[in-house]
């Protein structure tokens, strides 16, 4: 499910763009029918259809960096919207998002309108850049899971608060009722 934007995730596009020297950077997550874009860099569109995502082709080899150094001579993308028509694509490289099982949840990846390829130290750091995000994903998780059970604590603490003030004036009551 798509989310709002973090400071943090748009960082991680920022410096994927400034190390690839892309003008499209883009954390995408992929799902059944689309992909969406935790964050973005030098593209409008919020999501598109998984048919149409270079990032699903990427996480079918999740080892590795997804190179396309040009898609106009690549028979997976030729007919491809995104390289027909906007953004005009001739660039991707993707590297995967591996969670610790293994996983693939979508890809940190670097777009430009121009054949080029990547030298070994920006696949590198564009796999180093997708480690981060799985472990940023992983820390918003546990934070929120952590959050969940503060909120469940807190609740129990007012139930048993509520309760020994009810035994409390109830005591009270019968102390009264005796006394008078």
């Amino acid at each position: 499910r798509s989310t709002p934007a973090e400071q943090a995730y748009d960082d991680v596009v920022s410096l994927a763009s400034f190390i690839c020297d892309t003008p499209i950077a883009l954390i995408s997550l992929v799902d059944e029918d689309r992909q969406w874009f935790k964050a973005r860099l030098g593209l409008s569109a919020m999501e598109t259809p998984r048919g149409q995502a270079f990032c699903a082709h990427a996480i079918v080899d999740p080892d590795r960096v997804m190179e396309v150094p040009d898609a106009l001579q690549d028979s997976r993308f030729v007919d491809n919207p995104l390289v027909t028509g906007d953004p005009g694509i001739r660039f991707y490289a993707g590297a995967p998002l591996l969670t610790p099982s293994g996983a693939a949840l979508g890809t940190v990846c670097v777009i430009d309108k121009v054949p080029r390829k990547l030298t070994e130290r920006q696949s590198e750091a564009l796999q180093a850049l997708s480690r981060q995000v799985v472990q940023l994903l992983a820390l918003r998780r546990a934070n929120a899971e952590l959050e969940l059970v503060a909120k469940a604590q807190t609740l129990r603490q007012q139930q048993l608060e509520n309760h020994q003030r009810r035994r409390l004036v109830r005591g009270m009551r019968r102390h009264h009722q005796r006394g008078a």
